[in-house]
């Protein structure tokens, strides 16, 4: 394209950007199980520091609280658990299914500082960790 043509410009960027996060959507939301692996997908976390604590946010859909194992082995948190297909007893035709489901696992790599879980609790579709500093 040459630049005198600046919609047709943008309207390729625009293209070429939806299908980057088409297969940026693909990778993370992967419903089958990754090279012989177990686990289906990973879900997306915040996390946040302070001078007492970090909080960690992990975005788990239609877990239901205490069906998720959360593990920390002084530097590496684990977070695990699996997601069941929701209406999995029903007979229906799948017509389009994004949300991912099956079983999954999250590792966190943490600064090496001395850190200990302290609270834990389901908040909007959410596991919210503390990990106090202990000093």
């Amino acid at each position: 394209m040459t630049s005198r043509d600046p919609i047709g410009w943008m309207w390729a960027e625009a293209c070429q950007m939806l299908a980057q996060a088409e297969r940026l959507q693909q990778q993370f939301f992967r419903l089958d199980f990754p090279r012989g692996a177990r686990i289906a997908w990973e879900p997306p976390v915040d996390v946040f520091e302070d001078e007492d604590e970090f909080v960690v946010v992990a975005a788990l859909p239609g877990v239901a609280p205490g069906h998720a194992e959360a593990l920390f082995d002084g530097r590496t948190l684990l977070i695990r658990a699996r997601r069941r297909v929701p209406l999995h007893d029903r007979h229906y035709a799948i017509e389009r299914m994004e949300i991912p489901h099956g079983y999954f696992e999250r590792r966190l790599v943490l600064p090496a500082i001395p850190l200990e879980i302290s609270a834990q609790q389901w908040r909007d579709g959410c596991l919210v960790l503390s990990l106090k500093k202990v000093r």
